[in-house]
């Protein structure tokens, strides 16, 4: 069947509603496979979601990029299978659409909130080191005399950061260490016993 034929026995109604369910899919589709793939999907609702939510917090946004494709989307395709199952008044089938693409937006921006809250946050705190253990990896100056580094393990990540200590010998490389402070962004530690 050619499609130009086909789209031409549609009624306007069926357009209408074909032509807002296609596009919003396949867009809703890509978005949610680079979201779920760890793309910038989050930026995306963030440059373009500020006019609606203005926070970007925890918060669940109902009005975000996703959450209008999933309304657009089932809106669409609820107006369609109306038509298909005999609904002619076009107030009623646009009363399903409605209140279903509705409750869909509502549960895509719930489950988007879902999702976010089980994402960690890739930014890391360094006071998060302390008491931590680590390994010496270039030579540690005895009493602050300069900067070693050290390799450990913060927020799940294997970390290679700058350290002083305060003992009155060196600390060599190999050497096993426990942070017990910081000072900006370097580590504070001594010797594990």
């Amino acid at each position: 069947m050619d499609i130009s034929a086909w789209w031409d026995t549609l009624t306007t109604l069926q357009k209408i509603h074909w032509g807002i369910a296609l596009p919003s899919t396949i867009i809703f589709v890509i978005q949610l496979i680079i979201t779920l793939t760890g793309g910038d999907a989050d930026d995306m609702d963030a440059d373009h979601d500020g006019d609606f939510d203005g926070d970007h917090g925890d918060g669940m946004h109902i009005f975000s990029v996703k959450s209008i494709l999933a309304f657009l989307m089932f809106y669409g395709w609820s107006g369609l299978a109306a038509i298909q199952y005999g609904m002619i008044t076009w107030w009623t089938i646009t009363l399903i659409s409605l209140g279903i693409g509705v409750l869909m937006m509502m549960f895509t921006a719930w489950l988007f909130f879902m999702l976010f809250k089980l994402q960690e946050s890739g930014t890391m705190k360094i006071e998060n080191a302390i008491g931590k253990q680590g390994e010496v990896y270039l030579t540690i100056p005895a009493k602050k005399n300069g900067a070693g580094k050290i390799q450990i393990i913060i927020q799940g990540s294997y970390r290679t950061l700058d350290a002083l200590t305060e003992d009155t010998e060196d600390i060599k490389t190999g050497t096993f260490v426990e942070v017990i402070d910081f000072i900006n962004d370097t580590l504070i530690v001594k010797r594990k016993r």
